[in-house]
């Protein structure tokens, strides 16, 4: 009689975790485009109720365009500066990969504060949300968009603190990618709010 041999339990039944290639990436591609069907909702929103003023102040009467063409340049270094970061990244360069995301989170800060000071200002001149259609849809659009910069920042940061404690490992770095997709995400969707609502805006 020959003898049995047994095969280990744990070999037969062991199963390998495996993190598909590229699957965060495409994963996060897909949440980008359900973000793009709520910011394509909004501008629609906006289309149709940009000018129903109901007697009240109209978009060249608001905007102050030097104001929001310095928000808009302040986004768009931020996003230099994200790119500046992801390439010091890939020459595994730690401290100045967490200088660059610094000077990101500044640049979208000072975006906010800008935001911010804009919609403090016309609540305080009587055209909020409540004053006509138009500023619903205006208060709706830019408040979405400046919430997600705030998650952003969030991200940013919290992104920061694991970098310094683990390097630029793996995965920090697939995190350094997703959250640079949505930064350049938020550029794009603010280049139209740009265009469309407020060089529009001040148009007679």
């Amino acid at each position: 009689m020959g003898a049995e041999t047994t095969a280990d339990p744990s070999a037969r039944f062991h199963v390998r975790e495996h993190h598909p290639e590229n699957g965060t990436q495409l994963g996060f591609w897909l949440y980008l485009m359900s973000d793009c069907l709520i910011f394509a909702c909004l501008f629609a929103t906006y289309a149709v109720l940009g000018r129903n003023y109901a007697g009240g102040p109209s978009g060249a009467e608001l905007f102050d365009l030097p104001l929001v063409a310095t928000n808009t340049a302040l986004l768009l270094l931020s996003s230099i500066t994200y790119g500046f970061a992801m390439l010091e990244s890939q020459r595994k360069r730690l401290g100045s990969t967490l200088l660059w995301l610094g000077v990101t989170g500044l640049f979208g800060a000072g975006f906010l504060a800008l935001e911010l000071y804009e919609f403090a200002h016309l609540i305080h001149a009587g055209a909020g949300p409540q004053r006509s259609g138009f500023l619903t849809a205006f208060f709706a659009l830019v408040a979405t968009h400046g919430l997600h910069v705030s998650f952003g920042i969030v991200w940013l940061v919290t992104l920061m603190f694991q970098l310094n404690r683990h390097g630029l490992i793996p995965e920090n770095r697939r995190r350094l990618m997703c959250l640079s997709m949505f930064w350049h995400f938020l550029d794009v969707i603010w280049i139209g709010v740009f265009t469309f609502v407020y060089l529009m805006g001040v148009l007679p």
